[in-house]
């Protein structure tokens, strides 16, 4: 067979959530599969690296889909061409969009809906695209790839979606999050936070990762405990940040606050395996990868009661309302005066984060895309 797959989130040094998905998920489809072909399709020059064994193809295709008029380009012209040209015979697109204009079978993995319930934090016109396109997505996609039970009722109840042609596939934890020594944990800390302990944050700085409402609860937290502990976010700015700003500014411990923006992913790793927890509260998330990052490193986690996280963590993290500060404050007062419940929830985090492998997330994928084959 010929699969075609999108991977223009296949940015060198710049992987996120869905282009690590993407990554993961195709290197082991790839190598695991030497008897089919694989056309990666990229909307820019890509790096090599990305073409994982010479049974993948790698084409550069015009223009470089980043807004919805090229969106719709490239995926309602650019796309059906190649599929033709190439003789594909299942698409893959891991980020959610497909073309309307192809009969080639397509599967496609929708990570979550959190623009039907909260149109606020998407700009007008990329609101005006997914609103459009995202319910056509859904009909017409022959399959659909979900990571979270959470997101697969969704989109049955959002869009009335058959849920039988709807399979979960859970995303996995990177084989580099481990535990790390506490020697190299305070060297981390001498770097980061004074050396003094440290919650933790990774994500982008996005409306919806409830930044404000976290650093609100952090002061809230310091004024209570007077604490040395310091908070450290990882993560670039992303775009709606004005009010995550304007809390910033408001902070009376703002001086306790470490921004490092964007990490490697060995720094990622060193960072959060040296927290004393992580402190990963979005009012809507389709997954929350942080949360079994920071398990798989040996720190216990507070998250979020809403959507998926608590299928995420189950019983083995602090659940806190995320539109309560109070709620995410007192959290992180039980986290940082019991040392008993970190060591607690650090055991439980480690027998859940077992459910969670990028083996077993490219396994459920490659059987959803064989339905069509």
């Amino acid at each position: 067979m010929r699969i075609a797959v999108n991977t223009r989130f296949l940015l060198k040094d710049k992987l996120e959530g869905i282009g690590w998905f993407t990554y993961e998920t195709t290197k082991r489809m790839v190598e695991n599969n030497p008897q089919h072909e694989f056309v990666f399709l990229f909307d820019r020059p890509y790096d090599s690296s990305y073409l994982f064994r010479d049974n993948v193809e790698g084409v550069n295709l015009f223009p470089p889909a980043r807004h919805p008029f090229l969106w719709y380009t490239w995926f309602e012209w650019s796309i059906p061409r190649l599929l033709k040209k190439k003789g594909i015979d299942i698409f893959f697109s891991p980020d959610g969009y497909m073309s309307l204009s192809t009969k080639v079978p397509t599967c496609i993995t929708m990570h979550d809906l959190a623009f039907e319930h909260y149109p606020e934090d998407v700009s007008g016109l990329v609101s005006k695209y997914y609103n459009h396109y995202t319910p056509k997505f859904a009909h017409a996609a022959d399959r659909i790839v979900t990571v979270s039970e959470f997101t697969k009722q969704d989109i049955v109840n959002q869009y009335g979606v058959d849920q039988e042609k709807i399979d979960v596939a859970y995303n996995g934890v990177n084989k580099l999050f481990e535990s790390i020594d506490i020697n190299h944990q305070q060297a981390v800390k001498e770097k980061y936070s004074s050396g003094t302990p440290y919650f933790v944050y990774v994500g982008a700085l996005h409306p919806r990762k409830n930044i404000a409402r976290l650093f609100l609860a952090f002061d809230a937290f310091k004024k209570k405990s007077q604490s040395p502990t310091k908070l450290v976010i990882v993560g670039r700015k992303a775009w709606g940040v004005a009010e995550i700003e304007e809390a910033y500014e408001g902070m009376e411990y703002k001086s306790d606050v470490v921004f490092t923006g964007r990490l490697s992913s060995e720094e990622l790793h060193r960072v959060i395996a040296s927290a004393q927890a992580m402190t990963y509260v979005p009012y809507f998330e389709g997954f929350g990868i942080p949360i079994i990052e920071a398990q798989k490193c040996g720190i216990p986690v507070i998250t979020s009661d809403r959507t998926s996280m608590p299928e995420v963590a189950g019983n083995t993290a602090l659940l806190v309302d995320p539109f309560h500060v109070d709620s995410i404050s007192h959290a992180m007062l039980q986290m940082d005066g019991n040392e008993k419940l970190r060591r607690k929830l650090t055991d439980l985090g480690s027998i859940n984060v077992e459910r969670f492998s990028w083996d077993n997330t490219a396994k459920d994928v490659w059987e959803s895309l064989m339905k069509l084959a």
